[in-house]
């Protein structure tokens, strides 16, 4: 069950253009996430692969066959959205079996499916309640089990998770990995939280202004981000991007300088918190900076330089740093090996 957007372009009747010509292709079994920050476009690609929109221009494809102009209900597949949208006045068993009603189920195997799939997400107890009788995780997972009833080839959520606390996200996040695992189904996922992105997806589709970012594995998106906005999207704290020129192999950007190994000319330099490293003072690549901010994320520890004539800095550690102080110089160091270079004026990779 293979799925094309074939240079998909989505433009509603004030003139906003949510997607711009769009190609993006995933396979059988793949949980995909769509990412990006608000107006991305990523919820209208969720809606254009649903039947719920039409594309403007291009196609979409699912296994082959183009559905553009096909019903929702003809597509195979199940939706979850970011309010539930469950019927109040339905027990659990009804809001589940609604599905299968609809898709004239003989009763006896409507029961049957049900309770499967209530015992597979563990709501098998609460069937004869009401959704305002659940939690805010119970109700995410009645939503889950009414999608999943009929057995769609692929199943799309929409910021799910988005109206639980923390804790119970987490834990949202881990009986989503299990579903997908056990189920083998196509999952696309909607979020702007990368973190969850990064955690579920077996490739992720980073979307700006309508545009596909970059498609790759996690992975391979965070130690290789394929412009400057992914690289400042993707991370906890966003990635250092220092705006600068190379000159004799050295990296400027106001007081700083950094041995770098790129072309000379204007570029912007990145580097992960995570990555930058403490130095010996007295060694030749080490970089002093004033502590301005100490932020203890435990068992991490923020420290935030300012730097003059360049953007602050952001150092990442679980070295202990309870004799660091705001206002102290610390001698640090960007390992060459670790550095991302990215065009001054496109903001592209470059190597």
């Amino acid at each position: 069950m293979a799925v094309s957007f074939k240079e998909v372009t989505k433009r509603f009747a004030d003139g906003t253009t949510a997607l711009d010509r769009l190609d993006l292709d995933f396979e059988l079994g793949e949980f995909v996430v769509l990412l990006g920050p608000s107006g991305s476009g990523k919820t209208t690609a969720c809606r254009l692969l649903a039947g719920l929109e039409t594309p403007t221009s291009g196609r979409i494809e699912i296994d082959g066959k183009d559905v553009t102009h096909v019903p929702p209900r003809f597509r195979g597949i199940g939706m979850v959205f970011q309010n539930y949208a469950l019927y109040s006045h339905k027990s659990v068993f009804e809001n589940i079996a609604y599905p299968l009603r609809i898709r004239k189920v003989v009763g006896g195997e409507i029961k049957r499916q049900v309770q499967a799939i209530a015992d597979l997400l563990r709501i098998g107890d609460y069937l004869h309640r009401k959704p305002a009788q659940l939690s805010g995780g119970q109700a995410q997972r009645v939503a889950v089990a009414r999608a999943l009833v009929w057995e769609p080839a692929i199943f799309l959520m929409d910021e799910p998770l988005s109206n639980l606390d923390a804790l119970l996200r987490l834990h949202m996040r881990t009986e989503l990995n299990r579903l997908h695992r056990k189920l083998d189904k196509t999952f696309v996922f909607v979020t702007h939280d990368q973190e969850e992105a990064m955690t579920l997806a077996t490739r992720i589709a980073v979307l700006k202004d309508g545009r596909l970012a970059q498609f790759d594995e996690p992975k391979a998106i965070y130690r290789r981000p394929a412009n400057r906005f992914v690289a400042e999207f993707m991370g906890r704290p966003a990635m250092n991007t220092l705006d600068g020129k190379v000159e004799g192999g050295v990296f400027r950007a106001g007081t700083l300088a950094i041995a770098v190994d790129c072309p000379d000319g204007p570029v912007t330099l990145g580097i992960r918190p995570e990555q930058i490293e403490f130095a010996d003072p007295t060694a030749d690549d080490a970089i002093r900076l004033v502590v301005d901010v100490k932020e203890p994320i435990e068992p991490d520890t923020l420290l935030i330089f300012q730097t003059s004539g360049a953007a602050p800095v952001t150092l990442r550690t679980q070295r202990n740093c309870d004799a660091i102080e705001a206002g102290q110089p610390v001698a640090i160091r960007f390992p060459k090996d670790v550095l991302h270079y990215f065009d001054a004026s496109t903001g592209q990779r470059l190597r």
